[in-house]
């Protein structure tokens, strides 16, 4: 039950995702004077639809995406100057381009899109990914900022009785040439919070794990608080070999691959793990790294889809990191919501739940914004161009340019999104029959 709780609400999100990615459109449209005849969440038939003033609101039975009909998208033939039509290219551009203006109401060309100026096409076209982006930074503003995510804690969690070298198995047992831990010999106990190390208030693990491996083997006073009261003790570190870790508490690799490593003080304590709430500044850090992590990954797409033949073809097992389509998001979904274990609780499937529906709407800001038609990147692209050619009439003092012919792209659009659902087809095949295994 809570695998299918999981899926319904990753479905609902999603709806709600590409609703609101199209009131990002919609809204500048109305605000700038276009028409826009229709407002529908999905594709093919239409379960349900009302009309509102002069737009039909509707949902069709593929929740596979939307749009918002904006009356007038390609310009006229008589503001392109456009001829006979003689090849299929011409003769389909000319078939959007009648379509288009048959939606224009008599009187009403100064409401049709294409006679926007560059700068209102573009909010209109970025209002959409940027609703998408805004989702993104709600939803983990709600997670890293409201419920908070796993993190060590001053808390000792565990003292482990030897001192093992560093690339060890996690599992190694202690044997009689291990020398025992530092912290152990101490009287360290679990449960018991580093209050101070050397002289120093410890306010995170983080600081301490740099004042442990800083002091070496010099012997340094510590102060914990235990059962409420404060207890007093004295560590002698050992100085051991350790991986070298950066100011984010990630191990370090060398261009080889290998951990690096160095020797530090090592005084044997394993941390517990809590909740830690981070400030909406950091959640606006957050946003952006995961933002471009995204674009790497949409930049080396291709690479990637060819990754996705090549191991549903032969049966090898996908990597971890591999490109997922909509059925794999719906299977991580099920999962984050019924994985059970030490330390999982509603509060970290909830947080699970929300990353992932906020690198979801990440996901959608992102290739959206790719140069192509039908994306809203395309008609970016095709903004920045007809304002490119103005100003470099107006710098020459030409006459200003007409409209850019956008329909002369609807081949290219038709294109794109046979393309699009080739690679929807192959993702799904490959996340029912090879899907991507995240909890083993």
């Amino acid at each position: 039950m809570a695998y299918v709780i999981g899926v319904l609400v990753f479905v609902l999100v999603l709806l709600a995702s590409i609703a609101l990615h199209e009131v990002g459109h919609m809204v500048p449209a109305k605000r700038f004077g276009v028409r826009v005849s229709q407002y529908m969440v999905g594709f093919g038939p239409t379960l349900w639809s009302r009309t509102r003033g002069e737009t039909e609101y509707g949902v069709k039975a593929i929740p596979l995406g939307g749009y918002v009909r904006l009356v007038g998208m390609y310009p006229t033939s008589e503001a392109v100057g456009a001829r006979e039509p003689r090849s299929w290219w011409q003769r389909v551009a000319a078939d959007a381009r009648d379509v288009s203006a048959e939606e224009i109401r008599p009187g009403e060309d100064h409401r049709a899109f294409y006679r926007l100026s560059t700068p209102k096409k573009l909010v209109v076209m970025l209002g959409g990914p940027t609703m998408n982006l805004v989702i993104a930074f709600v939803l983990l503003a709600v997670v890293h900022v409201g419920i908070g995510v796993p993190g060590a804690s001053t808390t000792v969690a565990a003292v482990p009785e030897c001192v093992v070298p560093a690339d060890a198995p996690a599992d190694r047992e202690c044997t009689d040439a291990d020398p025992p831990t530092p912290a152990l010999a101490a009287g360290l106990l679990p449960g018991d919070t580093v209050v101070a190390y050397d002289g120093t208030d410890v306010e995170d693990w983080t600081q301490l794990t740099e004042l442990i491996r800083a002091t070496g083997d010099q012997t340094v006073t510590m102060v914990v608080e235990r059962d409420g009261a404060e207890v007093d003790l004295t560590v002698t570190p050992v100085v051991a070999e350790r991986p070298v870790v950066d100011d984010d508490g990630l191990v370090e690799t060398d261009a080889s691959g290998e951990v690096r490593t160095a020797e530090v003080g090592f005084l044997g304590i394993r941390p517990a793990d809590e909740l830690q709430r981070q400030s909406v500044a950091e959640v606006g850090v957050l946003t952006l790294e995961r933002t471009w992590r995204t674009v790497e990954v949409v930049a080396t797409l291709p690479s990637r889809i060819g990754e996705i033949v090549t191991t549903t073809v032969t049966g090898a097992e996908r990597d971890a990191t591999s490109v997922v389509g909509i059925v794999g998001v719906g299977r991580f979904a099920g999962e984050i919501a019924s994985v059970e274990g030490e330390g999982i609780t509603t509060a970290t499937r909830l947080a699970g739940m929300l990353e992932m529906l906020a690198m979801l709407n990440v996901a959608l800001f992102v290739f959206n914004l790719v140069p192509l038609p039908p994306l809203d990147g395309g008609h970016v692209a095709a903004a920045l161009w007809e304002g490119a050619r103005r100003q470099v009439a107006r710098l020459r003092g030409l006459p200003r340019p007409g409209p850019f012919d956008t329909a002369r792209l609807v081949p290219v659009a038709y294109s794109v999104f046979v393309l699009l659902a080739g690679v929807g087809l192959l993702l799904a095949w490959a996340d029912v029959f090879n899907p991507v295994r995240v909890f083993g």
